[in-house]
Parts: structure tokens; sequence; C-alpha cells
């Protein structure tokens, strides 16, 4: 697939455009590559590790904080308060998870 739609969330891979309730969003490629993974596998718990491997394209853990920063930044651009996130959820111990809830 090359477009994701759901929670008022719009992404079009090709593009790369990223639209919240309609407004364009201007993301980092890594945070659209970021998104894009996780829209992909909605429901699934990605560990910071994982997350470093699947979309940075290495591991260690001395990289925590930068996916942390990332996250911390992709929320902000999509107006997630993380008590009451509608995308990018944090599974306390473990990482973190997608889902699109409807607003």
């Amino acid at each position: 697939p090359v477009r994701f739609d759901g929670g008022g969330l719009a992404i079009d891979r090709e593009q790369r455009r990223v639209r919240l309730d309609g407004e364009l969003l201007t993301l980092t490629a890594r945070e659209f590559d970021l998104l894009w993974h996780f829209v992909q596998h909605p429901g699934r718990v990605f560990t910071r590790s994982e997350l470093l491997a699947d979309v940075w394209g290495y591991g260690h853990d001395g990289y925590d904080h930068t996916v942390n920063s990332h996250i911390n930044r992709l929320r902000a651009k999509l107006g997630d308060d993380r008590s009451e996130a509608c995308f990018i959820h944090t599974v306390w111990g473990v990482g973190y998870r997608f889902e699109a809830v409807a607003a």
C-alpha cells in the first residue's frame, strides 16, 4: 500500500505527504519514515532497538535517545498528548505502538 487513511491522519507514501485533519504537516525524512513504519504495523509494539534497526538501519543501545527524540517530535506534530495519544502509544518498559483512534 502507498496510502494510509485513519483517525484523521492521511499519508501518501509516493508523495511523502502527511495530512492531519486536512492540514499538511511538515515532517523530516526520518520522521516520515518512522511514521510510515508504524502505520504498516498497526497495533504491534516495537522496542527502541527494533525501530533503530528497521527505520535507521542500525542498532546500538546508546542511540535509544535518538528514537525517543524522533518520537517526541513526531508526537508534537501529530498533536499527540502522551496521556491521551491518538496515534503513538507508549508501552511502558517495552517501546511504542501505533494505533489510529477515531477522534
